[in-house]
């Protein structure tokens, strides 16, 4: 008897290691709002002046002392994002797909002669879906759009793929001044991860920024 149950003891053993290494390794995602960016724009760009705001995906890194294990990496991560009124009510009764900031821009590729000179453009019907998924590896973090003020205007606009159809101002996720909450649900290999913030969207465009939404603002978002 005493036989089998050390047998017992060192399958159960066995089993409970071996289900929590594979936990340890699973991609731990982790939403952060990053600083506003502005930029400066010369002829020929939608704008002169932009502030940008976006989020930041973290795909954890093992603890230290478990360093010698391979965390996996998060494979073909997309963002859902909608915006909503403070009392929780769905701005649009849509969700944005949201846009990897480094991924190849949405637009027709250009076409120069031998000596460098436009020639004209050409469309590649695969670029429209670049940026809305992306692979995150262990310790890495990549940026999402989020949304777009331009020059003295006072409203900010959701910014993804579609964006770039209309000068970096699509109607679709038009926002005045006020403020918000922002949901972000991003999906991978089968795994959630969920981000609430506030976006506030002041008179000037210097006042567009992000802060994290409060328990009761998460709690109204059901998150």
């Amino acid at each position: 008897m005493s036989i089998l149950l050390g047998v017992f003891i060192a399958l159960v053993t066995s089993l409970a290691a071996n289900i929590y290494v594979e936990w340890l390794r699973v991609p731990r995602l982790v939403l952060s709002a990053e600083d506003p960016r502005d930029d400066t724009y010369g002829a020929g760009f939608p704008a002169n002046q932009t502030r940008s705001l976006t989020l930041k995906l973290t795909n954890r890194d093992l603890p230290p002392l478990a360093r010698w294990l391979l965390r996996t990496p998060a494979m073909q991560c997309q963002a859902a994002i909608t915006f909503h009124d403070l009392n929780g009510k769905d701005r649009f009764g849509d969700a944005m797909a949201g846009r990897w900031a480094k991924t190849p821009e949405p637009v027709p590729l250009k076409i120069v002669d031998n000596h460098g000179n436009p020639a004209g453009t050409i469309a590649d019907p695969d670029r429209p879906t670049f940026g809305f998924r992306i692979d995150i590896y262990p310790g890495e973090s990549e940026s999402l759009g989020l949304v777009i003020r331009a020059d003295n205007e006072t409203d900010c606009y959701g910014f993804n793929n579609e964006s770039y159809g209309h000068g970096w101002r699509n109607p679709k996720w038009k926002l005045p001044n006020g403020t918000y909450l922002v949901k972000v649900l991003i999906r991978s290999s089968g795994r959630r991860c969920v981000g609430c913030f506030r976006l506030v969207n002041g008179t000037s465009r210097a006042e567009l920024h992000l802060e994290n939404a409060s328990a009761a603002e998460r709690s109204i978002l059901g998150s």
